[in-house]
């Protein structure tokens, strides 16, 4: 059973945070438009002295959702939720921690790592916990550490994605787990948001796509990259950050690097304590992330827009299938 703050979504859908990506006025966005919108807490980063800007961004997003909220009591925005990199070089953890907890943000999503201090800070302040999860067994062990629920990275997923089917990583977790759980892996439609509720999901979990939408944080070079690219255009490397990860060959090819050609590297690669999510100098800025279902994105627009199709092709595929 969904918990209540994940229970009346427009679309069954918490937009993924995305590594520079995501800002507040995409998580905004996708919040009025009925999504859950999600950022990393690592996004925020500001200039040594200065205050931390993620307090500035919680504010911000919560007044201007409480605003919406006020103008539109018939259609309220869904929640929003921060997403903390756990990994053990991640030096800002502790106070990124502390600052959610102070700003009470209702849905937290743990990644690379589970730390039973960060669900416990979490559920101190009312909040959910989602992790992310490649295998059933990371899934495991985040349920054992207090995670409220699982997100599932299967194959093609944008960023450090997984290698498994999403049918067999579903049907594996859902044997051991019947709470909260989202798939996230190519899903680019409606269609795709139904199919991962077939098969055992109660969300879907969209990243590449709001690449290409307008409030993205985004280089115009790479939203249209997303536009013009498909599944044949992403390969799968642990070269830039230690993990296992999906992106985008001809930005590759733009730094000057082979596709076909990469070298590999191990999780020892990866550093959150630098600023760069462990990336090496010419990752997420030149060398840009994507998921295998871009082939779905036909244009740059508006996060409302892209959500506005989604919610109609859920709907026509829905009827389609109890017309048959």
């Amino acid at each position: 059973m969904l918990p209540p703050i994940l229970s009346n979504l427009r679309l069954p859908v918490v937009a993924s945070p995305m590594f520079i990506v995501s800002v507040p006025d995409l998580v905004i966005a996708q919040c009025k438009a009925g999504i859950v919108g999600s950022f990393p807490a690592l996004n925020a980063r500001e200039a040594e002295g200065e205050p931390p800007l993620l307090e500035a961004w919680l504010t911000r997003i919560t007044e201007e959702l409480d605003r919406h909220n006020q103008a539109n009591p018939d259609r309220p925005a869904a929640p929003f939720a921060v997403n903390q990199i756990v990994h053990r070089s991640n030096a800002r953890l502790d106070r990124d921690v502390e600052i959610c907890h102070r700003h009470r943000v209702p849905i937290w999503i743990t990644s690379l790592g589970a730390r039973p201090e960060v669900n416990e800070a979490a559920h101190d302040c009312g909040a959910i916990t989602l992790h992310d999860v490649i295998t059933p067994t990371f899934a495991r062990k985040a349920l054992d550490k207090g995670a409220d629920g699982l997100i599932a990275v299967a194959a093609g997923a944008g960023g450090h994605a997984g290698s498994l089917s999403p049918f067999a990583l579903i049907q594996e977790i859902r044997s051991f787990f019947d709470g909260p759980l989202l798939l996230s892996g190519s899903i680019a439609t409606g269609g795709a948001i139904l199919a991962a509720q077939a098969m055992g999901a109660d969300l879907a979990y969209i990243g590449s796509p709001f690449i290409a939408a307008a409030e993205a944080n985004a280089d115009p070079a790479y939203k249209q990259m997303i536009v013009d690219c498909g599944a044949e255009d992403i390969v799968y490397s642990p070269l830039f950050t230690g993990v296992h990860g999906n992106y985008l060959k001809p930005s590759i090819r733009a730094a000057g690097l082979d596709p076909d050609a990469l070298d590999s590297a191990d999780a020892s690669a990866m550093n959150f304590g630098r600023g760069d999510a462990g990336a090496k100098p010419k990752a997420w800025s030149q060398i840009w992330g994507s998921g295998q279902g871009i082939g779905a994105v036909r244009s740059v627009q508006p996060a409302a827009a892209l959500i506005e199709g989604l919610a109609a092709q859920y709907a026509a595929a829905r009827r389609g299938l109890c017309a048959g």
